[in-house]
């Protein structure tokens, strides 16, 4: 393959850009090909840890993992994660570069440029193709003269752009004429193809208005993709998977939807598991079934604590708690556990001091640096429940920037490196720890699933547990067995060769 790159742009945000470039690195993998992802900026607190504790943004993770490779910050190299309205934090080659609000962001943009090229040329050295995907729409012409992640980005790095728009949402047609008729002349001759994703229906419908659409535009439409129940991991918090239910048994699961929630990817693994529903909680009522309430991670954790009171919500957790009902938290949701958050340096919050759910007896003091490490957690916790899963590893990582003070009835029962990173309670029915991704390969979750069957007095058969990763790449493969299918991949390598 002589040509470098290949670059997937939209018509606008969530029209499924992330999810393509997965299944074309998968295809490229599969053909025999070393290929990588690349996205200049990305704006999303669904965040990880590389091998070296650097933060790179979820989807190119997730991209790698389909093209068989590391993930490497070289493939994300700027990272937005949103702390208000307003505030930005920005994640520069994986480490922290400050709080921006968008207008101090945009005028930082021009410093960005060269790192972002360098960057850029050091992954496109490594591999024979990079796949690299844009943000949003390249036609916002007001944000053009900014850009970093888009037109700028295929200019960069000489690259063949394939527009994507999505039906699913109407008006597909009008979207992909409108873009291409906005776009700069020299823009226009950069898109080699277009493609129709997320199709419902009879793709003979279509034949019509593909070829209108060809003679408007002047380039081919390579393909018609048709809609997927995608389970791979959701970029960021525009999602569907906060209005349905995934999974089907016994087991309730209620996640609460926080304002700022980030990571919780953490929880698409526990529908997996045989006999468990997940789904997310926004109200106190929401949460009155529940088997297990779990808390997930938040870029914001006292606003989203005070977020919580306004609604009640927190006062629904202590209840269900103190009737020995199941909580777990991870990150700042195991934080917002404890007795009290104190943020002395305002590091999340302008609120100095917030009382907190009082169900962990520890104390959360915030500080300026945030710790950013793959880890290994080891269960080992004295005599209860949980007991029968000592010596358990559950591989993760950690992103916070808090330290926990804990009182003398704090119970360890999970340690990284020696060090106790996971509390419960003296009760034993509300535990919370660090690590994101306690539940990915679901050894740890099998042990919290026997414990709720027992306290509801139901039995059933026993199964293995469902190892996420193994669930991932079963996925990867059928996404990209469907968009094989669907898309010339003939004129797509002709497209990545130079060849048209």
């Amino acid at each position: 393959m002589r040509g470098k790159s290949l670059m997937i742009q939209g018509t606008a945000s969530s029209v499924g850009k992330s999810v393509l470039c997965a299944a074309l690195l998968r295809i490229m993998k599969q053909d025999g090909y070393r290929v990588a992802p690349f996205k200049a900026q990305n704006m999303a607190l669904n965040s990880f840890v590389t091998r070296d504790g650097l933060e790179m943004g979820r989807a190119q993770v997730t991209q790698a993992q389909a093209a068989g490779m590391e993930p490497d910050i070289r493939m994300n190299p700027v990272l937005l994660k949103p702390t208000s309205d307003r505030r930005s934090q920005v994640i520069v080659n994986g480490r922290v570069a400050g709080t921006m609000t968008a207008m101090e962001y945009h005028n930082y943009k021009p410093a960005l440029r060269e790192n972002i090229r360098k960057t850029y040329r050091s992954l496109e050295d490594a591999v024979d193709c990079v796949v690299i995907e844009g943000a949003g729409s390249p036609a916002e012409i007001n944000l053009r003269s900014g850009d970093i992640v888009n037109m700028s980005m295929a200019e960069c790095a000489d690259a063949p752009v394939l527009l994507v728009g999505d039906i699913n949402l109407g008006g597909v047609f009008a979207s992909l004429l409108g873009t291409m008729m906005l776009l700069a002349e020299d823009e226009r001759a950069r898109v080699k193809g277009v493609i129709i994703n997320k199709f419902r229906g009879d793709v003979q419908i279509l034949e019509p208005g593909l070829r209108m659409l060809e003679e408007r535009i002047h380039v081919p439409v390579l393909g018609v993709v048709p809609w997927m129940d995608v389970e791979l991991e959701d970029e960021d918090s525009v999602t569907e998977r906060f209005e349905r239910r995934s999974g089907a048994g016994d087991l309730d699961v209620a996640v609460v939807k926080l304002r700022h929630i980030s990571n919780f990817t953490d929880f698409q693994s526990l529908a997996l598991q045989p006999g468990v529903k997940v789904r997310y909680a926004q109200t106190a009522k929401d949460l009155e079934s529940a088997d297990l309430i779990v808390l997930p991670g938040t870029k914001n954790t006292i606003e989203d604590l005070i977020d919580l009171r306004s609604r009640g919500v927190d006062a629904a957790i202590v209840r269900h708690a103190r009737r020995g009902g199941m909580v777990a938290g991870v990150c700042g949701g195991y934080q917002m556990l404890g007795r009290a958050l104190r943020d002395p340096e305002h590091v999340e919050s302008r609120v100095p001091e917030l009382a907190g759910l009082d169900l962990l007896d520890m104390e959360v003091v915030f500080e300026k640096e945030k710790r950013t490490a793959q880890a290994s957690g080891v269960v080992d916790c004295p005599p209860c429940w949980l007991a029968e899963a000592n010596g358990t590893v559950v591989d993760g990582y950690e992103i916070h920037a808090g330290r926990n003070l804990l009182g003398e009835t704090a119970v360890p029962w999970l340690k990284i490196d020696g060090r106790t990173d996971g509390i419960m309670n003296a009760g034993h029915n509300v535990l919370g720890s660090y690590l994101h991704g306690l539940f990915d390969d679901g050894q740890l979750f099998a042990a919290i699933a026997r414990r709720l069957r027992a306290q509801k007095g139901v039995s059933g058969e026993e199964h293995a547990p469902v190892s996420f990763e193994d669930f991932r790449e079963r996925e990867f493969d059928r996404i990209a067995a469907i968009v094989r299918a669907s898309l010339d991949m003939d004129a797509i390598y002709r497209i990545v060769r130079g060849e048209v």
